[in-house]
């Protein structure tokens, strides 16, 4: 949301059914089963509620926290023109209050036991989340799932969180770093949903109604558009009793229901040709991307672009850092990143320099993706770039966190949760010629420049 030592789990609740007068989901049999037991990890399992609902937990013993996540398969790209900004309006809003609780109770609550909340919004799903000490998981699955589940959006709330989406949309205004991977998007996607602002506008917030806002609400959040997920010190059963327990006489409370399947990847989003758009801003920086339309995340090529993307750009000793800032000072911050959608993708190169540096900078990165295109990395490279997927992703397990991301997105983005190991054993079978025919491809395509900074739309030629 544009923005929480004691005794573990109670060892009396591990296993124990909640109060069957509260089995939210249904009569119907719910269906759980083992995904992994990962050494790298604890273990995970997975049930399917009967009303379609989805919850996996992991579970790891040796922590002392839990991180709780609902997850909702809707995000700006699901929004219509009139509706732009409905998704992460209505992040806001659950926070506002529900049947059971007014907003001070919500964070209140979660706070007194030194938890905190928060909850995102992207182009294809949104999330609320909630990290508490392991006694302290009850509480949260109580409270979270009764936002996300039976919020009341009151129409004063919708008009205080109306101003305060405006003031949010007018910060982003005001930091060109950001802007310009807007820009960049829009210059890729045109009026395509992934060219949009995930706030909206001014121009969709302002009128934007309560009823408009609730039937998006009830369109979309639905117990087969829904994954929980949990990771750190907890039980498997609990979690599940105590959810059907929070959801229990809510809108969710449904008793039949098939999980929603993942977004498809075709057909692919249509991209509009090579563009260079220019937001005019007397910044003491300019903001440059430079960049093409990329691989959707399902595409098997993604481990190796994993690997090109850690040598052409993905840190201190990449290509470009190297050649623009270690050797010529030219740019404090430069680096590529792809960006994967279910059905398109992104790969791009940003820098902020001087405004008077930008055509050198644009030079220079232009040579090297011709470079790499034309003449691919070396082994030596090929090695780092893999010890450096391998690394970053194994570093990024060490909290509940991002365990609990991975459960939702294994779930939501992919159908399927793939196994540490598994994923390594991936990084590792990428080989020089895979590496070198993706960028064969991928850094010859016709490149879209965005740029923020003092500048007039005639200062560029078309990329």
């Amino acid at each position: 949301m544009s923005r929480a030592q004691r005794a573990p789990f109670p060892a009396g609740r591990r296993g124990v059914a909640a109060s069957g007068a509260a089995r939210s989901g249904g009569a119907g049999r719910a269906v759980t089963r083992t995904i992994s037991e990962d050494p790298l990890g604890g273990t995970v399992r997975r049930t399917v509620l009967s009303n379609g609902l989805r919850v996996l937990t992991e579970a790891i013993p040796t922590m002392r926290s839990v991180s709780f996540g609902i997850w909702v398969s809707v995000g700006s790209r699901d929004e219509t023109g009139p509706d732009s900004g409905a998704a992460h309006f209505l992040e806001h809003l659950l926070f506002k209050g529900t049947r059971k609780r007014r907003a001070l109770e919500i964070s209140s609550s979660i706070e007194a036991v030194g938890g905190e909340t928060n909850a995102f919004t992207t182009k294809e799903y949104t999330c609320y989340y909630a990290r508490v000490l392991d006694e302290d998981l009850p509480l949260a699955i109580d409270v979270m799932c009764d936002l996300v589940a039976d919020s009341v959006l009151e129409p004063a709330d919708v008009e205080t969180e109306r101003g305060v989406i405006l003031e949010e949309i007018a910060m982003h205004d005001d930091e060109p770093g950001d802007e310009v991977h807007d820009l960049f998007a829009r210059a890729v996607y045109g009026d395509h949903p992934l060219g949009r602002l995930i706030s909206g506008t001014e121009e969709t917030v302002t009128p934007m109604t309560r009823p408009q806002i609730r039937d998006f609400y009830r369109r979309h959040y639905t117990a087969p558009q829904i994954v929980i997920a949990a990771a750190g010190n907890l039980d498997h059963t609990t979690v599940v009793d105590l959810v059907r327990q929070a959801l229990h006489g809510t809108p969710l409370d449904t008793d039949q229901g098939t999980p929603a399947p993942h977004r498809p990847a075709s057909p692919a989003v249509r991209t509009r040709p090579a563009t260079t758009m220019v937001e005019t801003k007397e910044t003491e920086q300019a903001h440059v991307i430079l960049g093409s339309p990329g691989i959707d995340r399902t595409d098997e090529r993604r481990f190796a672009l994993g690997v090109l993307n850690n040598v052409l750009g993905g840190g201190m000793s990449s290509r470009l850092f190297q050649e623009i800032r270690e050797q010529r000072g030219l740019a404090y911050s430069v680096y590529s990143y792809a960006s994967q959608y279910a059905d398109s993708g992104l790969f791009a190169v940003y820098a902020g320099c001087a405004p008077g540096k930008v055509d050198e900078v644009l030079e220079l990165t232009r040579a090297e993706l011709a470079r790499v295109a034309a003449g691919g990395l070396t082994e030596a490279e090929i090695a780092r770039g893999k010890g450096m997927s391998k690394g970053s992703f194994v570093l990024g397990l060490e909290d509940t966190g991002s365990r609990m991301s991975r459960l939702a997105k294994g779930e939501l983005l992919y159908g399927d949760l793939m196994p540490v190991d598994a994923l390594l054993a991936r990084v590792d079978a990428v080989s020089l010629d895979d590496v070198n025919a993706l960028a064969a491809d991928l850094l010859a395509r016709p490149m879209s420049l965005a740029v923020v900074g003092p500048f007039g739309a005639g200062d560029f030629a078309t990329a």
